[in-house]
């Protein structure tokens, strides 16, 4: 920059520029060398700052060697990290300005975005910069007051404390001695919470059984018909797989399927049995035994039996007891997928819907639904612990150690289908300990009565009507037809796209009996009875919409 007011004080060799009030004020600059060295500065500073301001910009945010992010140091950890919790937390107290349901169309992020990754790195303001403007109007805002979508994934300050740490130790425990402490806690934990939901002793990590965090119920159920399988397998021989026959309900859910793909059953004998309205879409006990007394007769062999207590289409909960039974009667492995309504279950006025869980195999439930424990974190709890780990584990020499030999400790790599997991006990054991079970109680109490509101205000409006009876925070309804029952689909897939388009509230479907149905489940953290009140106004007011355009 020397250099550059010398030359401009220089008129000789700089001003070769045409007319007369540009030579008078190269004549002054001859005259006063201090008056052309500080003009020369500011003709350069004019130059970067109006003829090239992308290089301004990039001298300013571009790190410089000093202050360029490391792999690893603690005090650019505090720094960020606190730039980051400030950004999250504004983000939570301006969610409600976002649409809930994201308003983007497929393809658009790649328009926003570069082809290729940056070959110097940016500054920490640009990438947050970048997720304000580009990512979060990509996002289906999940813990928005007004999602009632689907089914809850509750994030909390517990949680999201827990997640932070377990991201910072950033330990893989896949055995004892990988983090001796991640194992233990994932046991303790998981003893507390079956405490909770008062399963029987044979779940709890002192006798023969235990609990597992899974990442979600599909793992769990997975794992599950893997030990039932090979259990039964080595009981009747290893070629007598195409024989093994799967029992559940049609509104079970499908991560079933799944399981039973990659499990090596035959889709022919996964017996997906109807339930309806009559039982209130919960398994028939009758209609399950005669379906196994006919795969008896023609040589089946009945080995897996899926109950659901909360299904995700109306939340209906199969009868545990009576299924139990048969299931045991049969020489079934009987699991239990509790992954929604097994949170209500902690409170004891709707413990009695799993009742009869003493006579299942496995029982299962996500904390990171409807629990306050960011996602994920699935609880499997299992009676006979050795069953999962015959079917699951590998034991190559670079993994051996004293404490596994001995099995004097519990290896959670042979509890699941990866090697390496988190450590996500952390976030559950802050959940109960931050919130307690009085508080995680009337938590979810006072959705269940959101949820009654909720129906309450569909029951007075004549237009509408509740399809299946309120179990929980889930409310199964559909605005009634006018004149024709076979345009009530289409009207109601009209009415959801309406209210969700809005921006103002996100809701979901399924079908019952043939009949589309809109969903509203309440679950989020945030949601308070005016956003249920507010939803409603919105789902009226197309409804009426509707019916105007459809001329009634």
């Amino acid at each position: 920059m020397r250099g550059v007011g010398r030359i401009f004080g220089n008129y000789d060799k700089c001003y070769s520029v045409e007319g007369e009030s540009h030579l008078q004020m190269a004549i002054w600059v001859r005259r006063s060398p201090a008056v052309g060295l500080a003009l020369g500065w500011l003709l350069s500073l004019l130059y970067i700052l109006t003829i090239t301001p992308a290089v301004c910009s990039l001298l300013i945010n571009t790190p410089t060697m000093e202050n360029r992010l490391k792999p690893m140091d603690a005090e650019q950890l505090r720094e960020y990290g606190h730039k980051m919790v400030d950004f999250i937390a504004d983000y939570y107290k301006t969610i409600e300005n976002f649409p809930v349901l994201s308003q983007v169309q497929p393809g658009y992020l790649r328009n926003l975005l570069p082809e290729s990754a940056p070959n110097q790195p940016d500054s920490f303001q640009q990438v947050l910069d970048d997720v304000q403007a580009k990512i979060l109007p990509g996002v289906t805002h999940w813990q928005s007051p007004n999602y009632f979508a689907y089914y809850p994934s509750n994030s909390s300050v517990a949680g999201f404390l827990g997640e932070m740490l377990s991201a910072g130790l950033n330990i893989v425990g896949f055995s004892w001695i990988t983090s001796p402490a991640a194992t233990e806690l994932e046991m303790i934990v998981l003893d507390w919470l079956a405490k909770m939901l008062k399963l029987p002793e044979d779940f709890l990590s002192a006798g023969q059984g235990g609990g597992v965090i899974q990442g979600t119920a599909s793992e769990a159920v997975l794992v599950v018909l893997l030990a039932a399988r090979d259990k039964v397998l080595r009981r009747v021989g290893k070629d007598a797989l195409e024989k093994l026959v799967v029992y559940a309900s049609d509104q079970t859910h499908s991560a079933l399927q799944k399981a039973c793909q990659i499990a090596g059953i035959h889709p022919e004998n996964c017996r997906v049995l109807n339930a309806n309205s009559s039982t209130n879409y919960a398994l028939s006990p009758k209609l399950l035994s005669e379906t196994i007394s006919h795969d008896r007769t023609t040589r089946l062999i009945p080995f897996f039996l899926c109950a659901t207590i909360g299904t995700t289409s109306s939340t209906a909960v199969d009868p545990l007891l009576s299924l139990g039974k048969i299931a045991k009667s049969n020489g079934m492995w009987f699991h239990i997928d509790a992954a929604y309504a097994g949170s209500a279950c902690i409170c004891p006025e709707f413990r009695h819907y799993i009742d009869g869980v003493e006579e299942a195999d496995s029982f299962n439930m996500n904390a990171h639904k409807w629990f306050l424990t960011n996602f994920d974190c699935s609880a499997l709890w299992v009676k006979d612990r050795s069953a999962l780990v015959q079917a699951l584990s590998t034991n190559p020499e670079f993994l051996k150690n004293k404490a596994s030999q001995a099995n004097m400790v519990v290896d959670y790599k042979d509890w699941q289908v990866p090697l390496g997991r988190r450590f996500r006990s952390l976030k559950l054991w802050m959940v109960l300990r931050l919130y307690g079970l009085e508080n995680l109680q009337c938590y979810i109490r006072n959705h269940i009565k959101l949820a009654k509101h909720f129906e309450n205000l569909v029951v007075q409006d004549p237009r509408f009507e509740v399809v299946t009876p309120r179990l929980f925070s889930l409310v199964c309804f559909r605005l009634l037809p006018p004149n024709d029952e076979d345009h009530g689909n289409k009207l109601n897939g009209e009415l959801l796209d309406a209210v969700n388009s809005t921006g103002n509230v996100f809701i979901s479907h399924t079908v019952l009996s043939g009949k589309y149905v809109l969903r509203f489940a309440v679950g989020a953290p945030l949601t308070e009875e005016k956003h249920v009140n507010a939803a409603w106004t919105v789902v009226q007011n197309k409804a009426t919409s509707l019916l105007l355009q459809n001329g009634n």
